[in-house]
């Protein structure tokens, strides 16, 4: 059987740590930004881990 091949939208979007987990950025970040507040937006700007409901998901989009 064949290799799983990797969805190149999923690779763009998630990456792993260290430890194995999956890393994603916050959406809400790109346009409209002028009502946002200040710490709104700079706290969109770190990452944050994926939920535990959609791991499987996405590992199975990375084909891992």
């Amino acid at each position: 059987m064949p290799k799983m091949k990797t969805k190149s939208g999923a690779k763009k979007r998630f990456s792993f740590t260290g430890t194995g987990k999956l890393k994603r950025k916050h959406a809400y970040k790109s346009h409209i930004l002028t009502k946002k507040s200040k710490k709104r937006k700079r706290n969109l700007g770190y990452f944050t881990i994926v939920d535990k409901a959609d791991v499987g998901n996405i590992k199975a989009m990375l084909a891992k």
